[in-house]
């Protein structure tokens, strides 16, 4: 069966949830105007695993429309399901939606699942907003560790010259991933802090962080 708006639009509203599910995948195959319209409807599913499906399109989708974008995504940041609301910070990144910032510090603070905080904290650097230093400099001393080292990735993203200083001090962390994302980080940051620090990480007892900062800019 050829797929055409009107069969994913009946299979959108179908009460088979593995129907619903296969509309929402099926919209990747259409138009993209016709998609972001479709999956509109599918971002109010009763089922959080479509709306879930839904809303992580919306960052190829949503440059239809970036200002009902954002208004879709603020209010799929406040979702009952963490998991959509996740996807849906993602989302605000990619499509560099920078006047949800205040959203998504809000978001931060306010939600007590990692996965959420995680994703907040990695879309940062992506969104560019220079407002962001501050959260990503709470997030360095943030307990759960994919976040502080989500926090390290983004801050390097970012590009203020004065996260150098703030994640120097991980360079000696016992753990060599944050050593190696700190790596990553300085490299994206340079100056000659950042390039001595380097210089002594080019030595680190974990072959893949010494390799990584032996790299020529």
């Amino acid at each position: 069966m050829s797929v055409t708006p009107d069969s994913v639009k009946q299979m959108l509203s179908s009460e088979d949830l593995g129907d619903r599910l296969r509309a929402v995948n099926l919209i990747r195959d259409l138009e993209p105007g016709i998609g972001f319209e479709l999956i509109q409807s599918a971002l109010n599913d009763s089922n959080s695993r479509v709306r879930y499906s839904a809303v992580s399109q919306i960052d190829t989708l949503g440059s239809q429309d970036l200002d009902l974008s954002l208004s879709l995504l603020r209010r799929m940041i406040q979702d009952p399901e963490p998991d959509v609301q996740a996807a849906a910070a993602d989302c605000i990144g990619a499509l560099k939606l920078v006047t949800a910032y205040d959203d998504l510090n809000q978001l931060y603070h306010s939600t007590g699942e990692w996965i959420v905080q995680l994703s907040v904290i990695a879309t940062l650097g992506a969104l560019g907003e220079p407002r962001g230093f501050e959260l990503l400099k709470e997030a360095l001393d943030s307990s759960n560790e994919l976040v502080k080292i989500s926090a390290i990735s983004s801050l390097g993203e970012l590009g203020n010259p004065e996260a150098v200083s703030l994640i120097a001090p991980l360079a000696e962390n016992p753990d060599w991933q944050i050593r190696h994302r700190v790596v990553l980080a300085l490299r994206l940051l340079g100056g000659e802090q950042a390039q001595s620090i380097l210089e002594s990480l080019s030595k680190d007892e974990v072959e893949a962080v010494a390799v990584e900062a032996k790299r020529p800019a």
